[in-house]
């Protein structure tokens, strides 16, 4: 089993590192120590979207994630196909949880019109990612949370910046999305056939 220590690294460098070593030497078993909650939930993800089955051990300040891969007897698993859309894919990227600048009070309601809005853009809204002040959204006390909670259960990913989360101190209050990282959101970028900023 190979072991690699991030303690310390901030997002994407625990996932990127796990990357690499899966990459390079094509390991059957893996173990991750990190330092974050955040980490645990990406690296975790990570891990099991490349067919590894994960557990977390928590220890007085640090997180051992093991990884195994998932087999058949005598052959390796394949990643999961993934179903192409014929739709376009767009990617709403918001960084904030106001619209504008100005008045802030007016900026919130905007905000929240706007997600409240997104419905309108049917089947082609393919990810929501939530960034900076915007994780705000998807903690407890949102005025939006409810609308966010209905589009990811009708389907729509969202993606919530663990980073953020966590400078913010809201990753144990969020209640909806994926904890997500930078090399997650970059990737979603390159999928996407348009992204808009907010």
């Amino acid at each position: 089993m190979k072991e690699i220590d991030v303690r310390g690294l901030v997002c994407p460098e625990p996932v990127l590192q796990t990357k690499a070593v899966i990459e390079e030497t094509n390991i059957d078993a893996i173990k991750v120590i990190v330092d974050n909650e955040a980490a645990v939930e990406n690296v975790c993800r990570f891990l099991e979207f490349n067919n590894y089955t994960t557990l977390t051990d928590r220890q007085e300040d640090y997180f051992a994630i093991t990884g195994g891969l998932r087999t058949i007897p005598g052959n390796r698993v394949e990643k999961p196909a993934v179903k192409e859309s014929e739709e376009q894919k767009i990617m709403v990227m918001c960084a904030t949880d106001q619209m504008g600048s100005g008045d802030d009070e007016l900026g919130s309601k905007l905000m929240i019109s706007f997600i409240k809005t997104l419905k309108e853009m049917g089947p082609e809204l393919w990810r929501l990612v939530l960034v900076n002040n915007g994780v705000k959204m998807a903690v407890e006390g949102s005025d939006v949370l409810p609308v966010l909670q209905k589009y990811a259960k009708e389907g729509l990913q969202i993606l919530v910046c663990g980073t953020c989360l966590t400078y913010f101190n809201l990753l144990g209050k969020k209640q909806v999305g994926e904890t997500t990282n930078m090399l997650d959101i970059v990737t979603a970028m390159q999928l996407a056939d348009k992204v808009i900023n907010i």
